[in-house]
């Protein structure tokens, strides 16, 4: 996939005083570290096991580790395939099920290994350099294909006297002459290219099949006959100016031959090839350069003529297309509303829903996530979300000959015997337009309506996603304190198809805000909710909204505004992405367009603010840079308005992602608010 379909989605210790005394029977910050959560799940081709990814922290390294498991799609012997303190993952099956690939650090570095499902047996297959990526099986079970990094030569750009045995110098300059030279997440970039590998199913040298000065990093599809794979990349010369632009092509096996088959302005990924070799679906659009575009989902012959798409009357973003074994429809994910489902759609575009709710593997915050496996006969395994717990193992038929069923219960030790905040769904109309809109209000363990309560609002991030009836750990840390807490899915997020998220196109911040606004009037409208106690957080383009509401209302106490955007012009020409977010999000360059970029600032309304605001944000986020926060954090000392930094040491865009940082970030909003309660005036 395009760098820049993942960055649309961008945006994503103490104590309340309104919380009862400390209580084992509440989720604590210390409950995040046992938290486990399943993901990438697998069925055998038979539909007969479940093959997946068993995710928990290990508190000594402060890291996310996984570990494989295995189950019978009728719940039966679960039990692991891996163990240890390491990091194992991308497990699939064999064509014929008897073997098991997947990826593993266990030896310090990750390689490929197998297993034989019948032993127990097995083998290391690799000693890579580089990491394995987008691994997938040939149909004759004879080849594996997969993606690398691949270093680039390059000469120094001067010649320098070399130092004198002993001598310790600084290190040498860096010099950067490409257009994507950093990632969030990834840091500065190794010079080099993701390029398509093939290896032998028993091991041994992976052979290249791609080259050239372009990526081939997403995931691969082989044709039915095993003899060539479709893969998708953007090969064009000015690649890295065009920041959602791919095709997909045909690369023979045996030789190394690249065949382009489609060829229009927009993306084309996600190919999967039909059982008999006849058509390749995949997910795409007609580029618009609108904010938020709806991925469809086509079909062609195998040869690229005949494309055509199937999804056209179907208003909703298509991902991970799966073809039923009859060849006559594809399973698929997509949001709706605030749940993640699989369907399946035939090839005249009708929709039958197989599985919900999906996700589940967003610890943090209630996002979409979540994926899912389809086996021959049309069992659907899946990662079940629940407002209640991080995602469960379950799986779902097809063909409806049983309900869903869960086959695991990785939480009930931790969370079985705990009170959690109670997730309800709350629409309300926007005073913008009267449009219904959806939202979710998580009342605290001991909840009496008849009381008032503080509350937080909690703004998800994207602007381009969406949040919904999900597990969400710093939700329930909120709640466990005392608070109310209401997230809403305002006019732009995804899942309501794509009039709705282009509300805000060339035009966020904007109404987002009245639907905010809105929300928190219709919940204050309920009664439980103190109004002078209003609270307001959120990360990335949720940090980006709370910034603009201290700017514009004075209504909440207390506000932390996590990896903001604070001025748009600086942070068009420093974010990781800025070859895509200028011509998406913006009419065009900030030179050009100055005021537009100021006028959807936060920066340009500071003179407003008198709500004390603390700001949060990575060391190293390269998305949203610490430069954003410390403008505004500059700004609101420069009016002595009461302000804080916290920077995240060596944290990317993602500040949740070691546990510490998480229940770190959890605890650094409870305090702030506290301090600002007013409760000890």
């Amino acid at each position: 996939m395009p760098f820049a379909l993942r960055v649309i989605t961008f945006f994503c210790l103490a104590t309340s005083t309104f919380a009862v005394e400390p209580d084992e029977s509440r989720f604590e910050l210390r409950d995040v570290f046992d938290l486990e959560f399943a993901s990438d799940p697998q069925i055998a081709p038979d539909g007969s096991l479940v093959v997946y990814v068993r995710n928990f922290f290990d508190i000594k390294t402060d890291q996310k580790l996984s570990n494989l498991w295995i189950v019978g799609a009728d719940g039966a012997s679960h039990r692991p395939l891996t163990t240890g303190n390491q990091s194992d993952g991308s497990p699939r099956f064999s064509p014929d099920g008897t073997r098991l690939l997947y990826v593993s650090d266990r030896d310090g570095e990750a390689q490929l290994y197998c297993r034989w499902l019948d032993t127990g047996d097995t083998a290391k297959l690799t000693n890579l350099t580089s990491a394995p990526g987008s691994v997938e099986w040939s149909p004759d079970g004879r080849w594996i294909a997969l993606t690398m990094h691949v270093p680039a030569e390059s000469a120094p750009f001067v010649e320098l006297p070399q130092p004198p045995e002993g001598a310790e110098w600084a290190e040498p300059f860096q010099v950067i002459r490409e257009v994507l030279y950093r990632g969030d997440g990834e840091g500065y970039r190794r010079a080099g290219y993701h390029q398509l590998f093939v290896l032998p199913a028993e091991g041994g040298t992976p052979r290249q099949l791609t080259e050239g000065e372009f990526d081939h990093e997403a995931r691969p599809a082989w044709t039915a006959d095993s003899r060539a794979l479709i893969i998708s990349s953007n090969r064009n010369a000015d690649w890295r100016y065009q920041a959602l632009e791919s095709e997909l092509y045909r690369v023979e096996v045996a030789t190394g031959e690249v065949t382009q088959l489609t060829e229009r302005d927009g993306p084309d990924h996600s190919p999967a090839v039909s059982p008999d070799g006849q058509m390749i679906a995949w997910v795409g659009f007609d580029d618009r350069r609108q904010g938020y575009q709806v991925e469809r989902l086509y079909v062609m012959n195998a040869d690229g003529t005949d494309q055509r798409v199937i999804s056209e009357g179907f208003d909703r973003e298509v991902a991970a297309p799966v073809w039923s074994e009859d060849g006559g429809g594809l399973f698929f994910q997509y949001d709706d509303e605030g749940d993640t489902r699989v369907s399946h759609m035939t090839l005249e575009g009708d929709v039958t829903p197989v599985a919900s709710p999906v996700g589940g593997v967003t610890i943090g915050r209630p996002y979409a996530s979540g994926s899912f496996s389809a086996s021959a006969e049309g069992t659907v395994a899946f990662t079940e979300s629940r407002p209640d717990r991080p995602a469960e193992l379950a799986v779902a038929s097809f063909r409806g000959e049983q309900p869903p069923r869960t086959l695991t219960r990785l939480n009930e030790d931790l969370l079985g015997h705990k009170q959690l905040g109670d997730v309800q769904e709350f629409r309300f109309a926007s005073s913008v337009d009267e449009r219904e809109m959806q939202s979710w209000i998580v009342t605290p363990p001991g909840f009496d309506s008849s009381k008032k309560y503080p509350l937080i609002l909690e703004i998800h991030g994207g602007p381009f996603a969406n949040y919904g009836p999900r597990f969400s750990a710093e939700v329930q840390l909120y709640a466990a304190a005392g608070y109310v807490v209401l997230y809403v899915n305002p006019r732009g997020s995804t899942g309501y198809g794509e009039e709705f998220g282009n509300l805000i196109h060339h035009a966020y911040p904007g109404d987002d805000y009245h639907d905010l606004m809105s929300a928190v009037d219709a919940v204050l409208a309920e009664g439980y909710v103190d109004e002078d106690q209003l609270y307001v957080t959120g990360g990335s383009g949720g940090g980006i909204l709370t910034a603009w509401i201290v700017g514009q209302t004075d209504r909440f106490r207390a506000a932390v505004a996590a990896k903001p955007v604070i001025n748009w012009y600086s942070f068009v020409l420093t974010t990781d992405g800025y070859p895509f977010f200028n011509e998406y999000w913006f009419p065009g360059y900030p030179w050009e367009h100055a005021e537009h970029y100021l006028k959807r600032s936060p920066l340009a309304y500071v003179g407003n603010v008198t709500t004390p605001t603390m700001l949060m944000t990575g060391e190293v986020d390269y998305r949203t840079p610490i430069s954003e926060s410390e403008q505004f954090y500059q700004a609101l000392q420069l009016r002595k308005i009461d302000t804080a930094l916290v920077r995240v040491p060596g944290s990317s865009h993602n500040i949740a992602a070691r546990p510490s940082h998480l229940m770190s970030k959890a605890a650094h909003v409870l305090k702030w608010f506290e301090m600002h309660s007013g409760r000890d005036e």
